[in-house]
């Protein structure tokens, strides 16, 4: 059974990671349907879960997105200190929602409705998504102002339910007038030390609660393989969908769960 529950969660990691659709919204919403269909509580495991899927998908971003990674030591020096500008916001709210509102980290209902709001920044780009492109700016040269402004967007996005992607390539194309290909290329750079920062901090927490995963080393990097490699092609399908500008169709994906799960956790409480 722990099997089964880390290759399906691996692969709803994998897919809502990169699809602008909140992966932590997803996670959370799957988790719990265990829960009420078992009545098995994943309780401590479900941190190691976290580590070990968020892991997988961040190996997706460094293979996909190397050369870019490369660059930031050559010719794309400047945009180093973008990325540390960017997720200055991510940890300070990051650290804030830890210390005073960890349990909406863990609420389905919150999910639920940022789900919602997830389906309504999608829609609020749409315009923009498929706008012609002549004369707009690439990534290289945002301002340290704009990259901020995406990373607010990003820190936003710890919320369960807000979707990181979707956040960040809304914000870039709609309030920075970045070319789409160049939203999502700062957007997955800019996930690479938020992300990387997640893993980590959930890594030490882990230890101080004692070290114990709960599960199998064996299935844990079965799950890292699964959710890497089902990232690998929905980060393929989502840059593909950008470059179509049907990105802001995943609204009418987040908005009827976000409504569902709402109604559900409401009836349930």
């Amino acid at each position: 059974m722990d099997l089964l529950r880390i290759i399906i969660l691996a692969v709803v990691q994998g897919l809502t990671e990169f699809l602008p659709i909140s992966s932590d919204g997803h996670l959370l919403v799957a988790a719990a349907l265990f829960e009420a269909v078992t009545g098995h509580e994943l309780g401590g495991k479900q941190l190691t879960l976290t580590i070990v899927l968020h892991a997988g998908t961040l190996l997706t971003v460094l293979v996909v997105f190397w050369k870019q990674i490369v660059r930031l030591a050559t010719v794309d020096r400047r945009v180093v200190p973008l990325l540390i500008v960017g997720t200055i916001p991510v940890g300070l709210f990051g650290l804030a929602l830890e210390k005073w509102f960890e349990p909406l980290l863990e609420s389905p209902l919150a999910a639920g409705l940022g789900l919602i709001v997830t389906g309504l920044v999608l829609l609020w780009m749409r315009k923009y998504e498929q706008a012609d492109e002549a004369g707009k700016r690439t990534y290289q040269e945002l301002s340290y102002a704009q990259a901020l402004l995406i990373g607010s967007f990003q820190a936003v996005a710890a919320l369960p339910g807000v979707s990181r992607s979707g956040s960040t390539i809304a914000s870039g194309l709609r309030l920075c007038g970045l070319r789409r290909a160049d939203a999502a290329n700062f957007s997955f750079l800019l996930s690479v030390p938020a992300v990387g920062g997640v893993v980590f901090v959930k890594f030490v927490q882990l230890l101080k609660n004692g070290g114990e995963s709960g599960y199998e080393p064996g299935h844990l990097v079965v799950g890292a393989v699964v959710s890497c490699l089902v990232g690998f092609a929905a980060l393929r399908w989502l840059l593909a969908s950008l470059r179509g500008g049907r990105l802001h169709l995943f609204a009418w994906w987040c908005i009827p769960l976000g409504v569902a799960v709402t109604v559900w956790q409401l009836w349930a409480n």
